[in-house]
């Protein structure tokens, strides 16, 4: 159950972003053919470029859920690290830099905007779309928030299926806004150069929020250790055993968003015998299995701790 719940609630978060910005593209685009706003063309190119992202996401949700197998032995976790890193490449370059060249050339080349409260009356309907799927992101990322500061929270989570969509989310709803003061100063105050502006103010956001996610997914891509509190979990499994002299290395790494590999090397008491190390072993295995549901594999060494890595029990 720990193993399938956590896949599903990713899975409904991206399935609800796919739905909302599929319709958004839509109606986006037709606002733009209706009024030719540069705003709404490079909202509708968003939206469009997030509904492609959020089918890779479901893609690598799909491809990572794959048994291990004789050439991938730890499984396929980290495929959805990879689909992940493509989404911001796609973000980066469909979205931001050809919104920013769009938004250029309308400042060079401004047009009148027709009937701009189509373009107000998308806008509010596709913040109600996003609104909704922020918000179905935003509750699944607070499952795993806990108290932690929301930034700190972000950079420390391990599932893109969630953190990149509630990036795309929150870029958009601010999205919307900019392109919202675009059609204002362009229509209302006759700044002809500000629908352009809101052009390329989008296309800044969503550079950043690529860089970002971009980021994010690299480090895990290259193999992201699992969190301080899982890693102070298991040292104090690890110290609480009188059969341990001291604890050499705890190595941890990312499988994927809800597997962890642990290598553990131990300084064992010296008169325990080869039985008891092997038994100690397993025993040390399933305790820092309890730490937490997503350490899936562990690796025990028995080893003479180095200086450099020893760890002595206190007391």
């Amino acid at each position: 159950m720990a193993a399938t719940g956590p896949r599903s609630s990713a899975a409904i978060v991206v399935y609800a972003a796919l739905a909302g910005n599929l319709a958004i593209a839509v109606t986006k685009l037709v606002a733009f053919l209706m009024t030719g706003s540069s705003a709404m063309l490079t909202e509708a190119i968003h939206s469009t470029v997030d509904t492609g992202n959020q089918g890779l996401l479901l893609l690598g949700l799909r491809r990572a859920a794959r048994p291990p197998s004789e050439t991938h032995p730890f499984g396929y976790g980290m495929e959805l690290y990879f689909w992940a890193f493509v989404v911001a490449l796609l973000i980066f370059a469909l979205g931001g830099a050809f919104s920013i060249y769009e938004g250029w050339r309308k400042i060079l080349r401004p047009e009148p905007i027709d009937r701009a409260w189509i373009n107000f009356l998308v806008i509010g309907v596709a913040a109600l779309f996003e609104g909704a799927s922020f918000l179905v992101a935003w509750k699944a990322f607070k499952v795993t928030r806990g108290e932690t500061p929301f930034l700190t929270a972000l950079k420390r989570s391990k599932d893109p299926s969630v953190f990149a969509v509630l990036l795309e989310d929150g870029a958009a709803l601010l999205g919307l806004l900019i392109a919202g003061l675009g059609v204002l100063g362009a229509s209302v105050l006759n700044l002809s150069w500000a629908d352009g502006a809101a052009s390329m103010g989008v296309g800044g956001l969503l550079v950043v929020v690529a860089v970002f996610l971009a980021n994010e997914t690299r480090s895990l891509l290259t193999g992201e250790a699992a969190s301080p509190r899982i890693v102070a979990g298991v040292k104090a499994v690890l110290s609480a055993d009188p059969r341990i002299e001291s604890v050499a290395e705890v190595l941890s790494m990312h499988l994927g968003p809800r597997e962890i590999l642990l290598g553990l090397t131990l300084d064992f008491k010296d008169h325990l015998t080869a039985r008891q190390i092997e038994d100690a072993a397993d025993d040390l295995a399933s305790g820092v299995r309890s730490v937490d549901p997503r350490i899936t594999r562990v690796f025990v060494r028995s080893g003479r701790a180095r200086d450099a890595y020893a760890q002595p029990l206190a007391g």
